[in-house]
């Protein structure tokens, strides 16, 4: 389906990783400091995607406009970076799948939204990401996703035309980002979708249900 792809570029959370577990304990740490009840990984995983502002949503019912947010999002963020690969793991099949790229000498690397205060010592800290050939963070271009700048930022560190790389992404802003970009987009279902989206309606031009799928549609199964 994609013939000449010469890079994967990929999501982080809920794409290569499973952060909800630590996500979900940095927020849960402010509810259970707070004399609050627990509340289980069920609750959170649906808005791991969504960061600070889907944890703090889930933990207090907060949004953005309340006047507590911003401390509060800081006391998150304390907490997270504490934690931040403690129950964090690689989604089944993910490694293999990188092993295969690597083998293959198809480089690749990350496009995430996630801060470069957490993306990059989290990338450091696992093995996973040792061959990874960019990590673009939330930050470090002007613009996040859905922006395609992000996108432009890796194709260029990788030295090839957005055209010769292909996103995976579990999340419609990665496919916004992806199509802009004029890269081949490929939606991650296994991730954290959540129960209400219709990646159907994404335009995407292909869509995986585990990592080890992305081979066939590489003509490398």
């Amino acid at each position: 389906m994609f013939d000449d792809v010469r890079a994967v570029l990929f999501d982080l959370d809920g794409t290569l990783i499973d952060s909800a577990p630590d996500l979900g304990a940095a927020a849960d740490k402010m509810r259970t400091d707070r004399g609050l009840a627990s509340l289980p990984l069920a609750h959170y995983r649906p808005m791991a995607g969504a960061g600070a502002r889907g944890m703090l949503g889930v933990a207090f019912g907060l949004t953005p406009d309340h006047a507590d947010y911003n401390t509060l999002r800081e006391e998150f963020f304390v907490n997270y970076e504490n934690c931040l690969t403690q129950r964090t793991f690689a989604f089944e099949g993910v490694a293999e799948l990188i092993s295969a790229l690597d083998a293959r000498k198809l480089a690749w690397g990350v496009v995430t939204n996630k801060s470069s205060r957490f993306s990059e010592p989290l990338t450091r800290a696992m093995a996973l990401f040792a061959t990874a050939a960019a990590v673009v963070s939330g930050d470090t271009t002007p613009h996040p996703k859905p922006h395609p700048e992000p996108l432009f930022e890796a194709a260029r560190r990788l030295g090839l035309a957005p055209a010769h790389c292909l996103y995976v992404g579990d999340d419609e802003r990665d496919i916004v980002a992806g199509l802009a970009a004029g890269m081949g987009t490929v939606v991650a279902t296994y991730g954290y979708l959540g129960q209400q989206a219709d990646f159907s309606q994404w335009r995407a031009h292909a869509a995986i249900h585990s990592p080890l799928q992305l081979l066939k549609l590489l003509d490398c199964a």
